[in-house]
């Protein structure tokens, strides 16, 4: 009993402290300003009264009043002015790119406030500073690693070095197609990130919509990963199910997967895409599992980001991607208002992914 009626004191303290702060001249800016006037009249009628009961004259009493007044309006103008100042110059130097500044947050009224919004604002000027010099960074790695070994392949058959035979010819087509890949790739994640991908959901029978998807990864499996040892296996329960979302956006999820599946996966290893239905009519639970290394605990936030890729052993891996899919993945997944995730796995790695089922066309 005594707890609720501490609560309920509690809260009823914090409402009025709501009510009076307008009245606070250390939290509000209005109140410092009617303060500054109080101060300001009361000095003057104490020295006039002064004045009537005194020998000293009304005019250096006038005097007297002006010089009390100035200083205390100076004073409170110098509270009020420095932030703003030192915002301004936080606010210039962001200007000509220097996002690490931060102003001092010494008030705790709307100053005050506007202080810690200005900061936030910085910090997050600067992380999209840095994101934008590491993509471009990563993007520069990425064509630079396709476009070198295609160069040398060229370069080799117009000096005479190697024949333009079908060996030749093939490891300058992988290459190739690994460069148009990333540039396929980062195209879809622009048009994604910049919500020009109208999402057209509708209702679909998941069984023979994955098998189509499965075969065409079947067929992309010897030209891409030259993997042709990976089994891919699909598992619904019940054979009817039915699920509502995008149906191309959801190709694009489940290709990224089990394409990244298959390149972790140890020889003659399967691949097995799982659905399932959602909680709510219409929702559907994918998981993708593989029998490769797995993920780290560590690293499960960062393979779903731009040219993320996970460690094995604390080795970054290297195994020909992009580290574009997953990312494309989670944008296409938080499209249809769902979740995509590393679950919890005793052997391999498993991705899942739920969609709720009432999807909207995101435009």
């Amino acid at each position: 009993m005594s707890v609720q009626r501490e609560s309920t004191a509690r809260r009823y303290g914090h409402l009025l402290w709501r009510v009076l702060r307008p009245l606070d001249p250390f939290r509000s800016v209005k109140a410092a300003l009617g303060g500054l006037v109080i101060i300001s009249v009361g000095i003057t009628t104490v020295l006039l009264l002064l004045a009537y009961r005194s020998d000293i004259g009304l005019q250096v009493i006038a005097i007297i009043a002006i010089i009390a007044s100035l200083l205390v309006t100076q004073f409170v103008a110098q509270g009020l002015a420095s932030p703003v100042l030192e915002m301004t110059s936080a606010a210039r130097a962001m200007a000509r790119g220097q996002y690490e500044r931060r102003v001092r947050v010494t008030r705790r009224d709307e100053l005050g406030d506007l202080a810690h919004a200005f900061n936030r604002m910085a910090a997050d000027l600067q992380a999209a500073d840095r994101q934008r010099k590491e993509l471009v960074a990563n993007v520069s790695h990425e064509l630079r690693t396709p476009i070198a070994g295609l160069r040398a392949v060229l370069e080799n058959v117009v000096d005479g070095v190697s024949e333009a035979d079908p060996e030749t010819m093939t490891t300058a087509l992988r290459q190739t197609e690994r460069l148009g890949r990333l540039v396929e790739q980062l195209l879809d994640l622009s048009r994604l990130e910049n919500g020009v991908v109208p999402l057209q959901a509708r209702d679909f029978r998941v069984e023979p919509y994955l098998t189509t998807v499965l075969a065409d990864a079947r067929m992309a499996l010897g030209r891409g990963h030259a993997r042709t040892d990976v089994k891919l296996r699909l598992d619904v329960v019940p054979g009817g199910l039915r699920a509502r979302a995008d149906p191309e956006r959801l190709d694009q999820v489940v290709t990224n997967l089990v394409d990244n599946a298959v390149k972790h996966s140890p020889r003659n290893g399967q691949v097995t895409v799982v659905a399932r239905p959602g909680a709510a009519p219409g929702g559907l639970v994918l998981e993708v599992r593989d029998e490769g290394p797995g993920i780290p605990q560590a690293q499960r936030d960062l393979v779903f980001e731009r040219f993320g890729r996970g460690t094995i052993d604390g080795v970054q891996a290297h195994d020909g991607g992009t580290g574009l899919g997953l990312a494309i993945a989670r944008w296409a997944v938080d499209l249809h208002g769902g979740t995509i995730g590393v679950a919890e796995s005793r052997r391999g790695c498993r991705i899942r992914l739920t969609l709720p089922g009432n999807a909207q066309a995101n435009n």
